[in-house]
């Protein structure tokens, strides 16, 4: 008795190669899906700038999410719409939060932190922040040590160093807004345009935006012709609220050579929250 073998014929195994075309839908839908997590629950993104010292150093990788505020035409990961008043299930940020924020008719992302709200009247004398008729209550702590590479040269600090390292050395003063929330600023003294402010009342559904390094920040203090954010900023131009640093780069990564894709990470920095902490 002869056993049969099914063979397929060469053609029909030529005829089952790449389906180039189910291959791009679904490359499509893979991308698809990325934007829509991007656009609609959260991003990551890159501190570009000094702006945010001590809290966040540039070369830091964070977390934004896009769902607290709701969602605006600032939303989509790439800023294509034009303007679009209001927001889709939204909500004014809390005097505190980290925000990411569009300037107004700017197609680019600035990372601030929230001060005054819609209705607030607002002002900085000598550095100091005047909100509601009342100085922000801000308190001296001891200067902080920042460990000195390509992403931090310390242009602005004093430099010292300890067991063969270099640290820029800053003074940092810890502030606390009426609402209890607290964080850390560096004031280099009155060295900035922006360390006088007139006052202003925030408008309505606007919000009013500081960066931490207060000499070294273009935020709503500034014209937009300034790189600033042009004053309060219409809350549809709030992308969404930083969360969490991810890892941190201190600028000598080379895409060439991979050891410093590991070489040039700054320990000690993921995981660390971008919330500002509660006073009692």
């Amino acid at each position: 008795m002869t056993e049969q073998v099914d063979t397929i014929p060469s053609a029909a195994v030529a005829a089952q190669g790449t389906d180039w075309w189910a291959e791009a839908k679904g490359v499509f839908w893979l991308i698809l899906a990325v934007l829509g997590f991007h656009s609609f629950i959260a991003k990551p993104f890159y501190i570009p700038s000094e702006s945010m010292m001590p809290g966040l150093l540039k070369g830091d990788r964070l977390v934004v999410t896009k769902y607290p505020y709701g969602w605006s035409f600032v939303s989509p990961t790439f800023h294509l719409l034009p303007f679009m008043n209001g927001r889709i299930l939204g909500s004014l940020p809390e005097r505190g939060d980290v925000v990411i924020a569009s300037p107004p008719g700017v197609k680019q992302d600035y990372i601030k932190r929230v001060i005054g709200l819609p209705g607030d009247r607002i002002e900085v004398r000598g550095g100091i922040v005047i909100l509601n008729g009342v100085p922000i209550k801000r308190g001296s702590l001891e200067s902080r040590q920042i460990p000195i590479d390509v992403n931090t040269p310390c242009n602005d600090g004093l430099t010292s160093e300890s067991g063969g390292a270099d640290f820029c050395v800053v003074p940092v003063y810890r502030e606390t807004l009426p609402n209890g929330r607290s964080y850390d600023t560096i004031d280099l003294g009155n060295r900035s345009q922006g360390d006088d402010f007139a006052a202003i009342t925030v408008p309505e559904n606007h919000v009013f935006l500081m960066g931490d390094n207060r000499d070294n920040s273009s935020d709503s203090r500034f014209p937009v012709d300034q790189d600033g954010l042009g004053g309060p900023v219409p809350w549809e131009n709030i992308g969404g609220r930083a969360e969490f640093i991810t890892f941190s780069l201190d600028g000598t990564t080379r895409i060439t050579n991979p050891v410093t894709w590991f070489s040039a990470l700054r320990s000690g920095r993921a995981g660390s929250s971008l919330r500002p902490s509660e006073e009692k």
